[in-house]
Parts: structure tokens; sequence; C-alpha cells
């Protein structure tokens, strides 16, 4: 096989042209600031599609990550004073496998994370892990929880667990635009919840996010906050500390125009899915697991080897090794292989509690308290299923814009690993 003459990516946007339309119509009324029409269009379209009542827009996923657990910390705890964080000293429930700015809005108020395992079924919060955190800590009164390359687990049970026990949850659901858990769109299950329009995201505007809530006076905050906190004053007056974090009328315009292909977008990832599967089958590995009563958007195809068609691989925190075995390989092999090709995947997201920064956090799993180690897997089975999935898993280049013969060939490339 020839490398291909184009790169393969991971996910790119995929543009249409209504885009530029309102990409233009801010241009030419000189709306390019952080007000106008687009702003207003695209927070009522959010709201629409993740049937919440409300959405907030803003500059990034993470700023409304952050607004998210400031409101809640404030609606737990009350305002702090300005030299302290919203969460100052509190525990904090959060995903474990997933990308790290799930969780470093709650750094930000000061509060301090503490990782809940992966449930191996779904690759998201294990509501028993949760279970087992609560009858650790009782006190806790808020979980952050991601959904994973925008296939959802049981959200709907980790929702019912925080109520359970008077906490408060964010959804993080940056990854999971259009996916749904018996119907309900991802997004709607917290308190307060996230989506992402980053370049890579279901739908794009280069960058982007909005908080979504039910609650009025939330989102009245959340406006308020992202404007540096201004006061109703005739003068610049500030009696908190604010955030330039509102989204700007011109990258509305591009997440205005991508809305109406959220639904296509799926399709054409599931296609990528499921062209996946089939051509896959038969080797030692599983793609992405589908919990029962979900339907993903099918962001990022991910694969898992089987464990004992593994070769040796080691790695550290900049570099991986692997020894090449007969019929055995591993995601260093795989990646490597790739990129040869001219193809882009990438790792499963590293646990956080496996982290640098991170690895002296308290990391809970359904036995209970456990730390960071080196391997994941005991005879008889799992302890950490996280460290496991990142050290067995791999993304797959999943662009729409991928040709099914394009696709052929790296499942060919796949295979070859096996050999």
């Amino acid at each position: 096989m020839k490398p291909f003459e184009s790169k393969i990516w991971l996910a790119t946007p995929t543009m249409h042209g209504d885009e530029m339309k309102y990409v233009q119509k801010a241009y030419d009324t000189n709306w390019m600031s952080t007000v106008g029409e687009n702003i207003n269009e695209v927070e009522r379209i959010a709201a629409e599609k993740a049937e919440m009542k409300y959405a907030v827009a803003l500059s990034c996923c993470t700023a409304a990550l952050h607004l998210c657990v400031k409101a809640a910390g404030e609606r737990l705890y009350g305002r702090p004073p300005v030299s302290h964080g919203a969460l100052e000293g509190k525990r904090v429930f959060c995903s474990d496998m997933t990308f790290d700015a799930t969780l470093n809005p709650v750094v930000y108020e000061g509060g301090i994370p503490v990782f809940i395992d992966t449930e191996a079924d779904s690759w998201n919060m294990d509501p028993v892990a949760l279970e087992k955190a609560f009858e650790l800590y009782p006190d806790v009164k808020l979980v952050v929880s991601a959904e994973l390359y925008g296939f959802p687990g049981r959200i709907d049970l980790i929702r019912d667990i925080c109520k359970k026990h008077g906490a408060l949850l964010i959804e993080d659901a940056a990854e999971a635009t259009g996916a749904t858990v018996f119907g309900k769109q991802c997004g709607s299950f917290g308190d307060y919840s996230a989506v992402s329009y980053n370049g890579n995201k279901i739908i794009t505007g280069s960058s982007g996010g909005c908080l979504l809530t039910n609650n009025i006076e939330v989102a009245n905050k959340a406006r308020k906050w992202s404007t540096q906190a201004r006061e109703n004053a005739p003068w610049y007056q500030h009696e908190e500390v604010g955030y330039n974090y509102r989204m700007s009328n011109v990258i509305a315009g591009v997440v205005r125009g991508q809305y109406s292909y959220l639904e296509e977008h799926i399709a054409r990832k599931k296609a990528v899915y499921e062209r996946y599967r089939d051509g896959l089958k038969g080797l030692p590995l599983q793609m992405n697991p589908i919990t029962d009563g979900t339907e993903p958007n099918f962001w990022l195809s991910c694969m898992i080897i089987d464990r004992d068609a593994m070769c040796k691989q080691v790695r550290d925190d900049a570099s991986a090794l692997y020894q090449k075995e007969p019929k055995k390989t591993c995601p260093t092999e795989i990646l490597e292989t790739l990129a040869k090709y001219n193809a882009e995947g990438r790792p499963i997201w590293k646990p956080m509690h496996m982290q640098p920064m991170y690895r002296m956090h308290e990391f809970i799993t359904r036995s209970g308290s456990g730390r960071a180690m080196t391997n994941a897997y005991i005879e008889g089975g799992v302890y950490d299923v996280g460290a496991d999935i990142f050290e067995r898993g791999l993304c797959l280049p999943s662009d729409i814009k991928m040709t099914a013969e394009e696709q052929d060939q790296i499942i060919e490339i796949v295979k070859s690993c096996f050999v």
C-alpha cells in the first residue's frame, strides 16, 4: 500500500456554505463583536436542540464549564470572597477518563477533584463507583460527568444518584451534541450542561460553546460573568470577578450555519463507525460500546484490543515503546503505522488520575478508593478500568470527508498490525 497523498485526519470541520451567509451578514451589518443576531439565534437553536430552556453562547466549551462550576458553587456555598473560588476546599466527583477541560474549571474555583472510575460497558463514569464515592464522602454536593467520544453511558442513572444524595450535576456534553439516552438529548440531564463547537466537533464554529440550563437566573448570571461582570450602571461598575468569555457574532454565524447539518453529520459519522465495525470483524478487538437505550452521535470511532492480543507495550509520560509479537499488536504500533501511511489516529484519553498534576488526588473504583498504578489488570479482573482502556485503546481516523475507499485502506492498515 502507498501512503495517502492527502492526509487522512482524525476529524476536521465539514462546511456547507450556509455558514458564510451568516458570517457575511455580521460583516455587512458591522455586528462583529459579542452581540448580534447570530448570537441570539445560536442561543435559541442550541437550547431547542438540547431540550433545555436557556443557552448562553460563549467563547469555548471550557468557558461554559467554568461558568457551570461557578454557578453550582455559588448555589451550594454562596458567593465567595474575591480572593477565593466558589468551591474553595470542597471535594467534587469528576469523570476520570476524559479531556482535562472537563475538570480544570473545578480547580479554577478552588475545588478538589476526586476521580470516579470508568464503566467498562460504556467507557463513561461508572454509576456503581459513584455510589461508592458517596458512601465514602456523603458531604460532596457536586458531580461533573463527561460523555466520551459521542457514545453516552447512563447519564440518567448518574443524574438519579446525584438527586438521591442531594448533589448537583454538571454534564459535559462537549463530545455528545445530538446523542440521546432513552430519546432524551445529551446536554439535558445536568442541572448545568455544556456543549462544544471546537474545530473537530460534530458541528463547529472553529471555536465556541454554550452553557445550557433551565434556570433563567443562572443564564442571566452567566451572561453577566462572561462580559466582565459589569453592573447595570452608566459607568463601568464591578462588584464581582468577571471574564471575557462571550462568543463573537462572527463565530456565532458559523455555528448558526452548522446546526441545520447536525443530523446529516451524525448519519455520516455513523456510517464511518459501521464501516469500521464490519471491516474489522473477526479481529481480536472491540469498537466503542453502545449502551442499551442510547443513540450515539458517533463523533469518534475508537477500538480496544483484546487483552490476549496485546503485544508488550510500555509508556512513560512522553513516549511509548513496544515489542512486536506475531498476531499481536498494541495502540502504539497501530498509531505509528497509520502515521507512516499519512493518517491520523489518537490514543484514548489518558485518565486524569494518571496525569502528573492529579496523581495524588483520590481515585474511586467500584471496590473503593485507590491510586494510579502501573498495571491496570490483575489476574481474574480489572481493578482500574480507565487505565485498562487507555492501555489497549485508540481513536481511528473518523473524518466524514474520508471516502469509503480511503477508509477501506485504513482498515487494511489496522489488519496488517495483527499479522
